[in-house]
């Protein structure tokens, strides 16, 4: 008689975990996008903390906790400067966290420490400034920055399982093929532009271009997935953290979105008559 296998097993609960977690966050995601104002600004400025405070954890420095304080202090600080139009005192006081948690980090440790300030500080700065401080078409840039991003990510994936073929960077992240890069940047170069279609259109907004920047969005999203990579590579650790279960810590799931979101905004501010205007400098060509 064969032996029964069990209907439940520790990778099924893994994956059930993962599956759950993963519908929780994008649900959250997309309802404070549609909420706007303080939900928006709240849930992001708490993602870059979670951030600073996973960088901090993992580079394994002296002072673990004053830098976590500094760093997020630092953030919170910067988001409310921002708010208030003093965008470069909001670009200051996060300079100011980094070298404050670099000079706690101790010597060899000082370059990550602060860089991981700078990680948290782009992701709340850049969001909040594309969605909240942008007067018109901020909405319409985060939902092409999570089409874009969750797009090429999950296409990545499903690419590189279909098709196979050389690595893209074995040394840094063993599974990623390059034609799953390729199939991936491809289709979140498409979903996005699929967004803007829907969401604005109209004869100021060129879908051509709106698809350039994509795939060029998708390879950054890419690039910060390798970088978060090689990073948790060099000390050693598989997760971030363990705050998400099933999905390990926030910069596992945000590595790729900060860094877009990070050129997203710095093309939007490039062609902007203004702070306000910088998700229609970026959608809008």
């Amino acid at each position: 008689m064969s032996e029964v296998k069990p209907l439940s097993s520790p990778r099924s609960g893994e994956l059930l975990a993962r599956v759950t977690s993963g519908i929780v966050m994008i649900a959250v995601a997309l309802a404070t996008l549609w909420m706007g104002g303080v939900t928006f600004v709240i849930f992001w400025t708490l993602c870059a903390i979670a951030t600073v405070y996973e960088w901090q954890t993992l580079i394994n420095a002296p002072k673990r906790w004053e830098r976590v304080g500094v760093g997020s202090v630092a953030v919170a600080l910067s988001v409310m400067g921002l708010l208030s139009g003093y965008g470069e005192v909001a670009l200051g006081t996060v300079l100011l966290g980094a070298l404050l948690a670099a000079g706690l980090a101790g010597p060899g440790k000082r370059v990550w420490a602060g860089a991981g300030v700078l990680y948290g500080g782009a992701l709340a700065l850049s969001v909040v400034l594309l969605r909240v401080v942008s007067a018109l078409d901020g909405a319409e840039a985060i939902l092409w920055l999570f089409a874009l991003v969750w797009g090429t990510d999950i296409m990545a994936y499903f690419g590189g399982r279909s098709i196979g073929g050389p690595k893209l960077w074995p040394r840094v992240s063993p599974s990623k093929t390059w034609s799953g890069f390729i199939v991936g940047v491809t289709c979140g170069a498409l979903l996005g532009g699929a967004a803007v279609a829907l969401t604005l259109g109209g004869p100021n907004v060129s879908l051509g271009m709106i698809f350039l920047l994509g795939l060029m969005g998708g390879v950054i999203a890419q690039g910060g997935d390798l970088m978060e990579s090689s990073v948790k590579r060099h000390f050693g650790v598989k997760d971030s953290s363990q705050l998400i279960p099933g999905h390990g810590g926030f910069m596992d799931r945000l590595d790729g979105f900060i860094a877009t979101a990070s050129f997203a905004a710095l093309v939007g501010l490039a062609k902007a008559a203004g702070p306000g205007f910088v998700a229609t400098g970026l959608l809008r060509w």
